[in-house]
């Protein structure tokens, strides 16, 4: 079953249904959980979707399955370099090109992730040469050594002072997610606890005063379902909703009622982001509208035997697949079946229709 769904997902890969693989390759997941490749393939997925941070949890998962499957390397790189985590990346795809060192996609995205990690140094050095402090000297008795001494002191104090990082969420019908803003932090460093209305975060950098942040949440959520992930410049903590209500702030107020929202319900539907330009039309409605209209319509003569032909071939098996393609092709285009028994241990001879004779071309 699980390859089944697998199978299915593919296609719907190929179709560029996206959200419709995800779904596939969950529950093909939920079938089949210790498999590396469905989690790799549904990081591609999520990739397609901009879903940077599911796709790195998934090649995560893959990797712990499967340490030497290279595709999952290569997508948690690519991720990671939408996320502008350079340096994760980079040590992702160093580690997936030992298990590939044929693949010429990781070497160019290992120098793609040396190009940006180079600007962002750059970027960093100019910054301070224009906003540091300059030490020249005066005639006021202060000397180029006292500024030092003055500068080295003002940033202990700011080394000993408490961390405080910044931290933002935003929301989606099932589920919130909360960023915080903490670069370089270890995952060893980090511990976060989940209760019915509660977040606790702590983060203990050794040489540092340790950072808490525990709100009373403003709704209810599932703890089992909650989860972090450790990137290099920041925290994601995503919190499954109890219910599908509107969080109008993240920490609870008793002035504040909550309000439902409500779910359309939906088979599959892609997601949409946000945009500048103006939405004239719904193109995934009017692409399925005609893959609808194709599918009911009804041809004559040549092209509806055509159609009936191609359908029959898109929904068979790989064996009636065979079986058509062996057929059709040793008879001269004149037998075309389905039953691979029959036809896969001999030649398939050509049958014209009555009163018409089978001639070969002479070359």
């Amino acid at each position: 079953m699980a390859k089944e769904l697998e199978r299915k997902a593919k296609e719907a890969f190929f179709d560029d249904d996206f959200a419709l693989a995800v779904d596939f390759y969950s529950e093909a997941i939920k079938l089949d959980p210790k498999d590396a490749n469905l989690f790799a393939d549904r990081a591609q997925a999520h990739i397609k979707l901009n879903a940077f941070t599911e796709a790195v949890s998934d090649a995560n998962n893959a990797i712990i399955l499967n340490p030497s499957l290279s595709k999952a390397y290569l997508r948690k790189g690519t991720a990671c370099i939408k996320l502008e985590e350079y340096h994760t990346a980079k040590l992702a795809l160093q580690d997936g090109a030992a298990f590939a060192p044929d693949d010429l996609r990781f070497s160019k995205l290992i120098q793609q992730c040396d190009r940006f990690i180079s600007e962002e140094s750059n970027d960093f050095v100019s910054t301070i040469s224009s906003n540091g402090p300059h030490l020249n000297n005066t005639n006021d008795g202060v000397t180029k050594e006292a500024e030092e001494d003055s500068l080295v002191s003002q940033i202990k104090e700011v080394t000993i002072n408490r961390p405080k990082y910044r931290h933002e969420y935003y929301q989606k019908p099932e589920e919130v997610v909360v960023t915080i803003f903490a670069k370089g932090i270890s995952a060893k460093d980090l511990v976060v606890d989940f209760g019915e209305q509660i977040l606790s975060v702590t983060i203990d950098v050794p040489g540092q005063d340790a950072y808490r942040f525990q709100p009373r949440l403003f709704g209810k959520i599932v703890p089992n379902n909650c989860k972090v992930a450790v990137l290099s410049t920041k925290i994601e903590i995503r919190l499954a909703k109890a219910e599908a209500i509107n969080w109008t702030s993240l920490e609870y107020s008793k002035d504040t009622l909550p309000t439902k929202i409500n779910m359309p319900i939906v088979q599959s539907q892609r997601p949409s982001y946000p945009s500048s330009k103006a939405k004239t039309k719904d193109w995934d409605k009017l692409e399925a509208l005609v893959k609808k209209e194709e599918k009911e319509e009804k041809l004559d003569g040549d092209a509806g035997l055509n159609k009936l032909f191609r359908d029959i071939y898109q929904n068979a098996d790989e064996d009636m697949r065979r079986a058509m393609s062996k057929s059709f092709v040793e008879s001269n285009g004149t037998v075309l079946s389905t039953d691979w028994k029959e036809v896969g241990s001999k030649k398939v001879e050509g049958s014209p229709p009555d009163g018409l004779e089978l001639k070969k071309w002479e070359y």
